[in-house]
């Protein structure tokens, strides 16, 4: 089968310049259509980043939900409202997600307490984007190297939070280069639980740069994300060493040859 890929515009397509606009217009002349970002754009260039999605067809999958520790009960409303007031905006753009994290560890809570807090949160923020059309991503990251002292950096872990809100508004953001920074297997963790996953994210290991600068077997982590049964887009969330286009030949070719 054939995975869409997704540029992430906060690494990728940097050379259009800052304006959010611009990197949308060079992803799409570049040939993509899915685009992963984030941040929402600031107020003052909303308009722009509106005209240039419309104008050139492109869809955002993720943005990052502007909001403080997932985890911590004594910020739960104000992450609640933080993400309220963002929505709108979310919606202006067509965002299809908010991207969730876990967040640190916090210092004198308890793990199980911490966990409880975010399963509230994302249970409370289900509520808040009910109907809207824009969902919610949880995605645990690897706290071996790049995100060390982070709270949430295990596959198996997300989706049985995921489960435990049982709200159709939450599912998994699963990113393949935190998971195997991790020593998970792909086919290990995403068997069985495809149905939660939403969206992928991938860079080769080790660097987190485009593919072929690591050790990373790219058929193959394509092979095992069809044999879970996944069919949606590949975020492309890597920093590049060579110009963006270039960066994504690599992957471009692994995924027209299956």
């Amino acid at each position: 089968m054939t995975f869409e890929l997704s540029p992430n515009l906060t690494w990728l397509f940097t050379e259009a310049g800052p304006s959010p606009a611009d990197r949308v217009r060079a992803a799409a002349k570049a040939g993509f259509r899915l685009v992963d970002t984030w941040s929402l754009p600031p107020a003052d260039q909303a308009a722009d980043y509106v005209v240039a999605l419309r104008e050139s067809g492109v869809t955002i999958m993720v943005v990052t939900a502007p909001i403080a520790e997932a985890g911590d009960a004594a910020q739960l409303q104000a992450n609640l409202a933080a993400l309220a007031d963002a929505l709108p905006l979310a919606q202006q753009i067509g965002a299809r997600y908010f991207v969730v994290t876990g967040g640190n560890i916090l210092a004198g809570v308890e793990p199980r307490e911490q966990r409880a807090a975010l399963v509230e949160f994302l249970t409370q923020a289900a509520e808040t984007v009910a109907g809207s059309g824009v969902g919610i991503l949880l995605e645990n990251l690897n706290s071996r190297v790049d995100h060390r002292g982070c709270f949430l950096d295990s596959t198996p872990e997300t989706v049985a939070i995921v489960r435990e809100v049982g709200r159709p508004e939450v599912a998994v953001l699963y990113d393949a280069y935190h998971s195997l920074v991790m020593g998970e297997d792909v086919q290990t963790v995403l068997s069985g639980v495809v149905d939660q996953v939403k969206h992928v994210q991938v860079a080769d290991v080790p660097g987190r740069h485009e593919p072929g600068t690591g050790t990373l077997d790219w058929p193959k982590l394509l092979a095992d994300l069809e044999a879970s049964g996944y069919t949606g887009p590949l975020g492309l969330e890597y920093q590049p060493t060579v110009e963006s286009v270039a960066s994504t030949e690599l992957l471009r070719r692994v995924v027209a040859e299956r």
